[in-house]
């Protein structure tokens, strides 16, 4: 079969047909945690098992008019992050794990931190290209996920009838999120961009229309 006939095997649209895109892929990622604990957070990078994307959703405002409703969009708020760890034999994971958690309260004095800025890290999420090695591998998309507390970390269950891995489960909630593209220039290219305030087509910040 002609290789130019492979051009076909995707969606037609009015533009034409169109190459299908390559996808990312779910197994090539990995994630980072900048500010983590007190000792070097690359340590977790090779223990992660899973993690969720950030999810992201608006209030809903009703706003009731004659025969009519018209929603407009509230305020955003972020839904939490799942990190799975592995839980290795040399007490890395657990010893990060624990110094996080202190930093958020100390258990032994019962005295919490100051401010958030004494415990808050950043979990950086990239997409990569598959690359490894003397292959270097290229990141196709990076989520930046800033002030970020450990709001649960279970350390899961042991079990004679099993052949798994014993994992750490970290709920991680945060404040705020950027979204990169694959190169330098693609920084704030998603969540994050600066994209003008509109109303129609005209860039405006004095508008008082709903609709």
């Amino acid at each position: 079969m002609p290789i130019t006939s492979l051009n076909n095997m995707t969606v037609p649209t009015a533009g034409g047909t169109q190459v299908l895109l390559m996808p990312k892929l779910k197994y090539r990622f990995r994630v980072t945690l900048l500010g983590f604990g007190v000792s070097a957070a690359t340590e977790l990078t090779k223990q992660v098992a899973d993690v969720t994307r950030p999810k992201v959703s608006f209030e809903e405002i009703p706003i009731d008019v004659y025969n009519s409703k018209v929603y407009l969009a509230g305020k955003p708020s972020f839904e939490t992050l799942t990190l799975t760890l592995r839980d290795d034999a040399s007490g890395e994971v657990q010893k990060l794990v624990g110094q996080q958690i202190q930093k958020q309260f100390d258990f032994m004095e019962q005295a919490s931190a100051r401010s958030g800025i004494d415990y808050k890290f950043t979990t950086r999420i990239e997409v990569l290209d598959g690359g490894n090695a003397a292959l270097t591998p290229n990141v196709l998309e990076t989520i930046n996920c800033y002030g970020c507390i450990v709001m649960n970390a279970d350390y899961g269950d042991l079990n004679y009838g099993t052949n798994e891995a014993a994992t750490v489960a970290l709920t991680i909630r945060f404040d705020n999120m950027e979204q990169w593209g694959a190169g330098a220039a693609d920084v704030g290219v998603g969540i994050g961009a600066t994209v003008g305030r509109t109303l129609g087509q005209a860039i405006t910040g004095a508008g008082t229309q709903t609709a």
